[in-house]
């Protein structure tokens, strides 16, 4: 009887291991979705109206700007994307959201509001040369054998 309660308890801790590992291996598979910036929600921006609504109207509902234009202190950008990680690939940016709202810098009114997303954007590419720097130009074996020599005893710590 008590070699048969052993084996159950083994029995039932193998599929209890198993069942364990098996939620490790779905869980770490599953994508996670994150959000940056300040991803402003389609209810809030409803809130503002151009004419009316004015800058404090605009700090309640979206919160602090995450720029502010560098020479016109009544132009703020509200940037926000959501980017899912799956595994070991690059993350994919599901969605991106720029909105620009303009004040009148005396009457603190909005002026403009424009929303940007994802499909506004434009793809470009990178330049993959190097910038040349001026010095001597070292070649494969210069760089492999070049310091043979160059170290004495007081280099390399002795007397």
């Amino acid at each position: 009887m008590a070699e048969s309660s052993i084996r159950n308890r083994r029995r039932t801790a193998r599929r209890l291991g198993i069942v364990m590992a098996a939620a490790v291996a779905v869980t770490a598979c599953a994508a996670e979705v994150r959000n940056r910036g300040n991803l402003v929600e389609d209810r809030r921006l409803e809130q503002i109206q151009v004419g009316t609504s004015t800058a404090g109207d605009v700090l309640r509902t979206f919160g602090s700007p995450t720029a502010v234009a560098t020479f016109d202190d009544g132009i703020w950008y509200y940037i926000g994307q959501r980017v899912e990680y799956f595994a070991f690939f690059e993350p994919e940016v599901l969605e991106r959201r720029v909105i620009r709202v303009q004040f009148d810098t005396l009457t603190g009114v909005v002026t403009d509001l424009q929303v940007r997303t994802l499909e506004d954007g434009m793809e470009f590419a990178f330049e993959e040369s190097e910038t040349p720097t001026l010095g001597r130009q070292m070649g494969v074996l210069e760089q492999l054998f070049g310091n043979i020599g160059q170290f004495g005893a007081q280099t390399l710590g002795g007397n």
